[in-house]
């Protein structure tokens, strides 16, 4: 069965420790010890969350010497952004016409009795 991307990047933001990484993430890139440190967890437990991250293609990960950086991808990001924008732009329109609606309702209401 084929996971189309946006299901996967929406996995991969459902739990609140990766959005927090990925927060961090957008300050620059940082080791895996350094993002797991304010974590209660173990830096095993980052790295399934930074695989998680990668699968997704939220971030990339690289290797200098001993050390392996990570930093965020943001076209994953972007993609997701637009997928729920064209919602945005359907909900607005929605919005201004339940505006008119009772503008039209409430100039009903101004009208004198006769």
């Amino acid at each position: 069965m084929t996971v189309d991307p946006v299901s996967t990047v929406f996995a991969a933001l459902a739990d609140p420790t990766r959005r927090a990484i990925l927060a961090r993430l957008a300050a620059g890139e940082a080791t895996v010890n350094e993002l797991a440190a304010p974590f209660p967890v173990s830096v095993q437990a980052i790295s399934k969350h930074l695989n998680v991250l990668e699968r997704a293609g939220l971030i990339v990960r690289t290797r200098e010497a001993q050390w392996r950086r990570c930093r965020l991808e943001p076209a994953p990001l972007r993609t997701l952004a637009e997928w729920v924008d064209q919602y945005r732009r359907l909900w607005d329109d929605r919005y201004d016409t339940l505006d008119e609606y009772l503008d039209s309702l409430k100039g009903k209401d101004d009208e004198p009795a006769q």
